[in-house]
Formats: C-alpha cells, sequence, structure tokens
C-alpha cells in the first residue's frame, strides 16, 4: 500500500523519472520550446519572473531568455522581464545580483515590497483576535509572497505579458508555497522536476556553481531569518527527491512527505464549487 501511494503521488504531480544526467540538452530544450508555445499561443508579448538569488528562479529565468531570443529569431516579438522584488533589503542581494548576470535578461526591473506589506499589515484588525507573534509574522510571510505576485501581475498587465512560476515537483509534494502567492502563475516551466534535476538542468546552462548547490531557503519569516527548507520540511531535498524517483526512503522521511502531501492537498486544487 505505501509503494501505490508513493506512486501515485509521483504521477499525480506528474514527475519526470527518465530525465538523469546526460539527458539535459534535451530537456533543456523541451522546456523552452514549452515556454515558446505557451507564449505564441496566448499572444502575449512578454514573460515576467521574480528572481530571488535561489536555483530555481535562476533556471525558469535562463528558459525563459533562451525562450524569447528564439521567438525573435522566428519573427515572434517577445522578452523578458526579470523581475527584483525585495523586502526591505535583502541579505543575499549578491545572489540575486549573481543570477541576472548568468540570466542575462532582456529588462530589469525592481520593486521593493516593503511599504505594500506594511501598510497592509498595519491595516489590518480584527475583534477580539490577538495572534502571537509568530502567527503574525507566518502570516506576514505568505502576505510578503502574495505582494510579490501582485507586483508581477501589474507589471505583466503593462507589458502584454504572462507570469511565469518557479514551483516543481519536490516543492509541490510539500506543499511549500503560498497559496494564491508564488503558487498563482500562467505558467509553471520547472513542473515535475525534482530538486536535484533543477539543479542539473541549471549546471548544463553553465550557473555559477555556488548558485546551484546553495541551500535554499525561502526568507519570509522575520523571526527566523533566512530559514532553510529543509529545516521547514523536517527532511532532506534528497529524500524527498528520492521518494518522488520512486526509491526507498526512511519511514521518518516517508510519512513526512505524505502527510505534507495530503494536508496541502488544498493549495494544489482549483477552488471548491456547489456539485
Amino acid at each position: 500500500m505505501t509503494a501505490l501511494v508513493q506512486e501515485n503521488i509521483a504521477r499525480e504531480l506528474g514527475i519526470d523519472r527518465q530525465l538523469k544526467q546526460g539527458g539535459e540538452a534535451t530537456e533543456i530544450a523541451r522546456r523552452v520550446e514549452f515556454i515558446k508555445q505557451i507564449l505564441r499561443e496566448s499572444g502575449c508579448k512578454s514573460l515576467v519572473l521574480g528572481i530571488s538569488g535561489g536555483v530555481d528562479s535562476l533556471t525558469a529565468g535562463r528558459l525563459c531568455q533562451l525562450a524569447v531570443e528564439q521567438l525573435r529569431d522566428e519573427d515572434y516579438q517577445a522578452r523578458f522581464i526579470a523581475v527584483r522584488l525585495p523586502y526591505k533589503t535583502q541579505a543575499d542581494e549578491q545572489d540575486a545580483q549573481a543570477s541576472l548576470d548568468f540570466i542575462r535578461p532582456d529588462s530589469i526591473t525592481t520593486t521593493n515590497i516593503a511599504a505594500c506589506v506594511d501598510g497592509l499589515m498595519d491595516n489590518i484588525a480584527i475583534d477580539g483576535l490577538q495572534p502571537s507573534a509568530q502567527l503574525t509574522d507566518f502570516a506576514k510571510g505568505n502576505v510578503k509572497a502574495r505582494a510579490r505576485m501582485l507586483a508581477q501581475y501589474a507589471i505583466a498587465n503593462f507589458s502584454h505579458g504572462l507570469v511565469v512560476g518557479t514551483d516543481h515537483g519536490a516543492e509541490a509534494v510539500m506543499g511549500f508555497f503560498t497559496k494564491f502567492g508564488d503558487g498563482a502563475c500562467d505558467l509553471a516551466p520547472l513542473s515535475g522536476l525534482t530538486k536535484t534535476q533543477v539543479r542539473l538542468l541549471a549546471g548544463a546552462m553553465g550557473a555559477p556553481a555556488q548558485l546551484v548547490r546553495k541551500a535554499p531557503t525561502a526568507d519570509l519569516e522575520e523571526l527566523a531569518p533566512g530559514k532553510l527548507d529543509e529545516v521547514a520540511y523536517g527532511c532532506r531535498y534528497d529524500e524527498i527527491d528520492a521518494y518522488l524517483m520512486g526509491e526507498a526512503v526512511s519511514p521518518q522521511a516517508r510519512q513526512i512527505i505524505e502527510n505534507a502531501y495530503f494536508k496541502t492537498a488544498h493549495k494544489r486544487a482549483l477552488p471548491r464549487v456547489p456539485t
């Protein structure tokens, strides 16, 4: 039964178990072609993506830039807009700038979300509720993620564009994204990849090694700045990836992954409607 659950989860998330070292060029070309197809079908003229300094946005960003360059060669005018979305001052800003240097986007713009987030949080008051400092910090983290997506959609409106997401299989199975925040987008070119595979594609495209291997963090919590994804999960990415690839993992890791998957099912579903 446990093996069946594992297989069902991998299938539902569209995990690509065929991609191994040596097949990067074919997979990069396939995903670039996917981006081109979506942009052509939409009739839109730009792709918009927030660049954080992590390997996910770095990989998706480079795929987008390759896609628009190919489209222009095919006489379809399109451009890629990379967006920096810091909250006040970002601790790893140098990594974000290194990512931009690697991606070489057509356009770069910066929107600091601090005033938006702080203004909203300062004006929320609910009679009878006194949330703890921890709950307030958690809620504010989600507001940050949603504010970033608001900014990206505004830029997409201005540029007749589509918003690109960075969700992949390892984050999807853990539900490690903000609903209607970084989980909201028009296309998700990393979908179905494990974290290992994302790094594989990034390395194959020539990304700097320190960014490819950088320990991932959402960095949304002010009470725990720089908190690593794996600390939030309670298990390692290599365990999550092994699970998604159908390999054996420890009973503890299996329980953590499956509990997270079922608990966060609502994040991966459309809004519920009457039947």
